[in-house]
């Protein structure tokens, strides 16, 4: 008989009825090639790589003695049946250490290393790839956060007088001010905050401060980046329109419109690195590193553990990086939550007594005592922006009680709001019925759903020249509203949804044609294709192109203008009337639509609702007929298990600990 066949037969029984992910299973298939590995701990491989599915980076051993079947919301009877397959489990987390240490293909860290495929650090398990990918991080940030730039701090005051208007009265600190100050001296910094507390904004006055304080001549060369296609786009148009507001303010002072000129494309950050899609090689490394002396690196909550080693790996070590993004929205959809480790404990300041002088010096904000404490050395070069511009009305005192875990609040901002002026609603008696009305007509006090969009589809212009025109006027019709899911299958899915529109808006001859391409598709890019110059997270609509052969081409968005690439060349899309909320994340629509499932789901947490309602600008709208999925999401908050904080802040003690001992022996 085959080693463990009882347990593979018990897996593979359990994969084919949806329990353990074939991942898992092929994992555990692979390890067991490895002689004296026991049964126990293949199932041990089996749960890290369920971990890791669901963006875990490691598995805690304490997580394995205690129920992870609940964790992974698998069946009891499941879990029990794997358990008498594999055998006596240990029990506790030591006995977990002494059954894994004692394995062939497990590495104990510290140790001599000889390729192992799985990694025991201390209380974590890991994918060997996970746990160099953390150490990258740690070593990347620790070194960085270590080098101070010598700026006079004299000189940023005196651009950041002229570059940002006098300080509401009453008002305590200027966190816009402060993080440009900060930013200044660093070779890393980090701004974070919520939508529309100015993230961007904040960027475009440092940008100006660096041109400024380098001076004329000087060739800065910026690149700007962000994880999807979406988010790219944004962020040209938003220090494009932040940069253009400043040029009263500049003149005289800096060369805006060369620093304007220098300013390249903002791209995904596959595109940045060179990522090969297939193979996950990339052109740019620390033996070839990316030509920029500033980086600025959007939506960073999106970035996975992988892609942020690579990135930092590929930065040189002179150049700035920036940081931005919103610590409290949904982490990456691939393993790692890496800005929220870096800056979980933001709100919270940290800051030494020496930066607070340093930003009352360079930003004339003085620091609250309440901020001013012995965080380590990267809460100095970390600022959270706190108040929003943007969502200061319903729908930004809606999210700020979903981020505190307020549910009575939520619930009664919502049932309240409909003798408010048509900016939140609650759709109680939601049904596919319902969806489908607001989708195709809109609701009452707020924009007309897709309506918008299929009127100007309707309206086919004669002459070709008019073409281009018609094509954007689609696309920003279909751009002002987005059905938001937190799940793909099911009726209340991306799937079913999409599907249901399709279906209603033939039936009211809204859309024409059958098959997979029709004119009037919305869809996503899900695969970057640098020969065809798409990204994941485009969205375009399929449309015919001017002429009798009436040839079928996905046309996208390009800041004023319209692309367009033939979709027969598409390969890798979906359709996209619904959307879930991880592939909006960078986008926002005058009117956003979050649907929630009538069952409950793991994946509806806290941070998918904070982030689905922060899509809306103008008007938000939640379908869901069970105010209890809304308050178990809001309840269930997104923990996702990582050492790369710890091996951070040890990272960070050692250096400390090292340069103060070189202090004493200077001394």
């Amino acid at each position: 008989m085959m080693p463990h066949s009882k347990l593979f037969d018990c897996l593979d029984d359990c994969a084919g009825n949806g329990g353990v992910g074939m991942l898992g299973l092929s994992f555990a298939r692979f390890i067991a090639t490895s002689s004296d590995v026991p049964a126990a701990a293949l199932l041990g491989c089996v749960l890290l790589a369920e971990f890791e599915a669901r963006g875990h980076s490691c598995l805690r051993l304490e997580d394995l003695a205690d129920q992870p079947w609940e964790k992974l919301a698998w069946k009891e009877a499941q879990w029990q049946r794997l358990c008498e397959a594999a055998g006596p489990l240990p029990v506790g987390s030591q006995a977990w250490r002494e059954l894994l240490v004692a394995c062939g293909p497990v590495w104990s860290a510290g140790c001599g290393d000889a390729g192992h495929p799985l990694v025991l650090h201390r209380d974590r398990l890991y994918l060997r790839r996970h746990w160099r990918e953390e150490n990258q991080i740690a070593r990347a940030v620790a070194a960085r956060v270590g080098v101070e730039r010598d700026v006079d701090a004299a000189q940023v005051r005196h651009y950041l007088d002229r570059l940002f208007d006098p300080f509401p009265a009453g008002e305590s600190v200027d966190w816009q001010k402060a993080a440009c100050a900060i930013a200044a001296r660093g070779c890393l910094s980090i701004i974070t905050g919520g939508p529309g507390t100015g993230k961007t904004y904040t960027v475009a006055r440092l940008l100006a401060l660096l041109q400024g304080l380098a001076g004329e001549s000087a060739d800065l060369r910026i690149a700007m980046a962000a994880p999807s296609g979406k988010a790219a786009a944004r962020l040209r148009e938003s220090i494009d329109a932040a940069l253009t507001g400043l040029t009263e303010k500049a003149a005289g002072l800096i060369d805006l419109a060369g620093l304007c000129s220098r300013l390249g494309q903002p791209v995904t950050l596959h595109a940045l690195i060179g990522m090969h899609a297939e193979t996950r090689t990339v052109r740019h490394d620390a033996f070839r590193p990316l030509d920029v002396d500033v980086l600025i690196l959007d939506e960073a909550s999106m970035a996975h553990l992988e892609m942020m080693a690579c990135v930092l790996e590929a930065l040189p070590p002179q150049a700035m990086l920036v940081i931005l993004g919103d610590k409290d929205q949904l982490a990456s959809v691939e393993a790692g939550a890496v800005l929220g480790d870096l800056c979980g404990d933001a709100h919270a300041g940290g800051y030494s007594e020496a930066t607070a002088r340093y930003i009352e010096a360079a930003s004339g904000q003085a620091v609250p005592a309440a901020m001013i404490g012995h965080g380590h050395a990267l809460c100095q070069q970390i600022v959270m922006l706190r108040k929003s511009r943007r969502f200061d009305g319903p729908i930004g005192t809606l999210a700020l009680a979903v981020n505190e875990n307020r549910a009575s609040d939520a619930l009664a901002i919502l049932q309240d709001a409909g003798a408010g002026d048509g900016t939140l609603h609650w759709d109680e008696r939601a049904s596919t019925a319902s969806l489908l009305e607001l989708a195709i007509r809109g609701r009452m006090r707020a924009n007309d759903g897709y309506g918008r969009f299929f009127a100007e589809l309707a309206a086919r212009p004669r002459d070709a020249a008019e073409h281009p025109d018609w094509a954007r006027r689609v696309l920003q019709g279909f751009d002002g509203f987005r059905i938001l899911c937190a799940v793909r299958e099911g009726v209340w899915g991306v799937a079913g949804i999409n599907e249901a529109i399709e279906q209603h808006a033939r039936s009211m001859k809204l859309l024409d044609g059958s098959g997979e391409w029709y004119e009037g598709r919305p869809v996503i890019i899900t695969r970057n294709d640098r020969s065809l110059g798409v990204a994941n997270g485009d969205t375009g609509v399929c449309l015919k192109e001017p002429g009798p052969r009436g040839i079928m081409r996905v046309y996208m968005l390009d800041g004023a203008g319209v692309r367009s690439v033939l979709a027969s060349r598409l390969a890798h899309v979906e359709t996209a009337f619904a959307m879930t909320v991880h592939k909006v994340q960078g986008s926002e629509f005058a009117h956003a639509a979050l649907v929630l499932p009538v069952k409950p789901s793991p994946v509806v947490s806290r941070e998918l609702i904070y982030t689905g309602i922060t899509r809306a600008r103008d008007n938000f709208t939640l379908v869901t007929p069970l105010a209890s999925m809304l308050e178990q999401g809001m309840d269930r908050q997104t923990q996702r298990t990582s050492g790369l904080r710890e091996l951070l802040e040890e990272r960070l003690a050692f250096l400390s600990a090292a340069a103060q001992q070189t202090d004493r022996a200077a001394a």
